[in-house]
């Protein structure tokens, strides 16, 4: 993945965490800003921390302030299924609680919105460029075959609607940009851990793999797949 500059939010997190340290190998990446809810120091100089909160824009437009030059790759790591003492996967309608659905679209939705808002006037617009945000494949409408996790899925849904929408928007400024929704398959962190049970050994990826896999996808993805969301063996999901 060729990136002079990236920024990855969510850098604390398993998925997050494992990319950056795969972009770190990458002597041609000069610097790594890390964005988390409580960064960390690091001694790496090329490794640059900041705090943000997904759910107060200031936050979002201050990070982007301290950028220096043009971002080469954003990567958006964050996402909610579900937290302990809060919204949890609805298996019935019945299950809807308006205050949870609004938490989900604020962090799988609203959150990675406002992230493009203050971020993709940053990307270069004589070169390309990628913006890439954890999708879902269950939040593909022509996928679901299943049902149940409305808010999850409705918010990833939603989520995939805006990479489209963005995707359209960039061309007019940013002909070589890329921008993708990227689904990572079964991840061993705390998001999937309540939901591994019958996933089979060799679907459950560690973050370094999931990491890998999703970088490669993103090395290979072009111009004229702007907007698509894919699958971290490349395969594009429909929407």
């Amino acid at each position: 993945m060729m990136a002079e500059q990236a920024v990855i939010f969510g850098a604390s997190g398993g998925i997050g965490a494992a990319v950056a340290a795969r972009l770190a190998e990458d002597p041609a990446v000069t610097r790594i800003y890390l964005g988390s809810r409580t960064p960390a120091a690091q001694t790496d100089t090329r490794l640059v921390p900041f705090a943000f909160d997904l759910t107060e824009e200031a936050s979002i437009a201050a990070a982007a302030s301290m950028m220096d030059g043009p971002i080469d790759l954003i990567f958006v790591a964050t996402g909610m299924l579900h937290r302990a003492g809060g919204p949890a996967p609805e298996k019935a309608f019945r299950a809807l609680d308006p205050g949870a659905m609004a938490e989900l679209f604020a962090v799988n939705t609203i959150g990675p919105a406002l992230i493009a808002k203050h971020f993709l006037p940053l990307l270069p617009r004589d070169r390309r460029a990628v913006f890439a945000a954890l999708s879902a494949r269950v939040g593909s409408i022509a996928d679901n075959r299943l049902g149940g996790w409305h808010s999850y899925r409705a918010s990833k849904a939603a989520l995939n609607m805006l990479l489209a929408n963005f995707a359209i928007e960039l061309r007019r400024t940013h002909p070589l940009a890329v921008v993708a929704g990227l689904h990572p398959g079964t991840v061993d962190s705390a998001l999937s851990a309540p939901f591994q049970r019958g996933v089979a050994p060799e679907k459950l990826f560690s973050p370094d793999r999931s990491a890998e896999y999703l970088l490669n996808v993103l090395s290979n993805l072009r111009a004229e797949d702007s907007g698509g969301i894919f699958a971290w063996d490349g395969a594009r999901i429909p929407y």
